[in-house]
């Protein structure tokens, strides 16, 4: 039997995860191990910089920790809708046809980042090649059985599968490794849990996981129920056993809908303060620029660079849920915004886009989309074609779009020839070392879109207001001073055009 002891640490230090996987694939000379979270970078190249602000959500967010071996949880399975959604020492396993391998790999090491943002230890990955998951325990029965014995000799306690299941394969699987089976899905429901902040963001959140949870719900049929009366009804029962006719399972269903009701109305109840918001930033003509791409691509580390909003950043998937909305300027003296959104993943699960519809309608509504890439990843095309999925089941396909590579520090220059392959017009960004930022801030403000109105104005010197709103919210062509005022020529919103007409030098275009 092939030795699968785990490897401890001969000193004081902490045995870094990937090393320990590594390490145990080598001991497994029959089993297809993967390292874990290659999708987070090395500490050392995401230590914050100054343009990252004090950091304090992530201090508090790193002040409550796990304390493993300190569970009395039952370990039956058949107790597993009463236990505790726990993530700590798990083995992650996948299914690929034939030709996918490498796909299948990258999915892997991306299950092995979320799981850990979760706040699990991955102690093993297990790839299976087959057509299809077999359609009752997903692996099929023969390698379900092995991974059962690989479960059982390092001790885990919980085994992530890399797709969505379906309610009767989790049984089925559970019934054969005899301990908790989750699904992908489940997994990014209980990151977004965790980092779940603002009461919008509570309740999308537990919309979603409603949604997940009502067709997977698990009871004992007949339990609670009252089918008959009289004396005969119920086993002899008589008075007092009349009833509804509905089941314990009946009745959870029903109280999860009137909650998920309940919660639609409150995230319809915000919207009519976030379209006013938005309504007077176009009242204004203030362009809006969206921050968009996969998680973990340094989106909050390019907008505290560009602007330096302190949001928190961190090495972790979906670190960023609520959209965060900063001021910035041009440098001709345009206002405008940048809004970091939610990051997209491959399999994103589809309820999460429903009840995060009203966060990326932020996206929706950007005049320009720059779209973040994470240079370091395995695979950036299938990042580029994710993001772009979602952008578009938003309506956003039309929206300009600049593509950022980030974290070109972490490359070499033949990787970055494949990038420009990938995308001939990106640019390339570091938002760790400041690379590529003032031609990223070009390449924005060159963008942004010129407002309706073009004038020509000799505008009076105790008319400086006007000016004033010209620069804020409008394009300058050219500005000089005169005898008789300040003659203006630009582009303005329509508005602004209507309180310089009286100043104008020549028909407005």
């Amino acid at each position: 039997m092939t030795d699968t002891t785990t490897p401890t640490s001969t000193d004081e230090t902490p045995v870094d995860p990937v090393a320990r996987v590594l390490e145990r694939a080598e001991a497994h000379s029959g089993v297809r191990v993967f390292g874990a979270a290659q999708a987070l970078q090395d500490a050392k190249t995401v230590t914050s910089t100054d343009t990252d602000g004090e950091q304090w959500d992530r201090e508090e967010r790193a002040a409550l920790r796990r304390v493993p071996g300190l569970s009395t949880e039952l370990e039956d399975v058949t107790e597993v809708e009463y236990r505790q959604l726990r993530l700590e020492n798990v083995v992650i396993v996948g299914v690929h046809p034939q030709g996918e391998q490498e796909d299948a790999e990258n999915s892997l090491r991306e299950l092995a980042a979320l799981a850990e943002t979760a706040g699990a230890i991955v102690l093993d990955g297990v790839l299976q090649r087959r057509p299809h998951p077999d359609p009752a325990t997903y692996l099929g029965r023969g390698k379900a059985q092995e991974l059962s014995d690989l479960v059982a000799a390092l001790g885990a306690d919980t085994v992530i599968a890399d797709t969505e299941l379906a309610p009767s394969q989790r049984r089925a699987l559970e019934d054969v490794v005899k301990v908790k089976v989750i699904d992908r899905t489940t997994v990014i429901l209980d990151i977004f849990s965790q980092h779940a902040k603002s009461r919008e963001g509570k309740a999308q959140v537990e919309l979603a996981q409603l949604e997940y949870l009502l067709p997977r719900l698990r009871g004992w049929g007949d339990s609670m129920s009252r089918q008959a009366g009289g004396q005969v009804g119920a086993g002899g029962a008589g008075m007092g056993s009349r009833g509804p006719g509905e089941t314990k399972i009946e009745l959870d269903r029903r109280r999860i809908r009137t909650k998920m009701a309940v919660l639609r109305r409150q995230i319809r109840d915000f919207a009519p303060a976030r379209d006013a918001k938005r309504a007077e930033r176009k009242r204004h003509t203030i362009p809006s620029v969206a921050i968009a791409g996969y998680t973990n691509a340094g989106k909050s580390s390019l907008l505290n660079r560009l602007t330096s909003a302190g949001v928190l950043v961190e090495n972790a998937l979906f670190a960023t849920l609520d959209a965060t909305v900063r001021r910035a300027a041009a440098s001709d003296g345009r206002v405008y915004t940048l809004t970091d959104t939610v990051g997209f993943v491959r399999n994103l699960p589809h309820q999460l886009v429903e009840a995060f519809r009203s966060t990326l309608e932020e996206v929706g509504d950007a005049d320009v989309i720059v779209h973040v890439v994470d240079a370091a990843h395995p695979d950036p095309a299938a990042q580029l074609q994710t993001v772009r999925d979602v952008i578009g089941d938003v309506g956003a396909r039309d929206i300009t779009e600049i593509v950022v590579f980030n974290k070109v520090d972490l490359v070499d220059d033949d990787t970055r020839l494949v990038l420009r392959g990938l995308e001939p017009r990106a640019l390339f960004a570091s938002s760790r070392t400041g690379e590529g930022i003032d031609e990223l801030r070009s390449a924005v403000e060159a963008a942004l879109p010129l407002p309706a109105v073009e004038v020509r104005a000799l505008v009076p010197y105790d008319r400086g207001d006007l000016i004033s709103a010209a620069h804020e919210s409008g394009h300058i062509v050219s500005q000089t001073h005169e005898a008789g005022g300040t003659a203006l020529h630009a582009h303005v919103s329509e508005r602004l055009a209507a309180e310089l007409a009286p100043f104008a030098i020549q028909p407005l275009s």
